[in-house]
């Protein structure tokens, strides 16, 4: 049951008009991975963080792929007049 919502999750980060609704529910599923890891006592870098590494990559990449997403948080004020 984790896998398929795990996908599914995947699935709506991978399509450009819902990736933005993709990126916020796997965040929230990895979320949960870390909650669950600092219940079970894993080490922390390696496997409690895990979650927000990969959380930290699905923004960045919809950062460089959607203007939108850009658009609400600039990355420095070039550009702006």
């Amino acid at each position: 049951g984790l896998g398929v919502v795990a996908l599914f999750c995947t699935a709506l980060y991978a399509f450009p008009r819902t990736a933005v609704l993709g990126a916020i529910l796997l965040t929230a599923y990895m979320g949960g991975t870390v909650a669950t890891h600092l219940r079970v006592g894993n080490p922390f870098f390696s496997h409690m963080l895990f979650g927000v590494y990969l959380a930290v990559l699905a923004w960045g990449g919809l950062y460089l792929r959607d203007a939108r997403v850009r658009a609400l948080l600039p990355w420095s004020s070039r550009g702006e007049r």
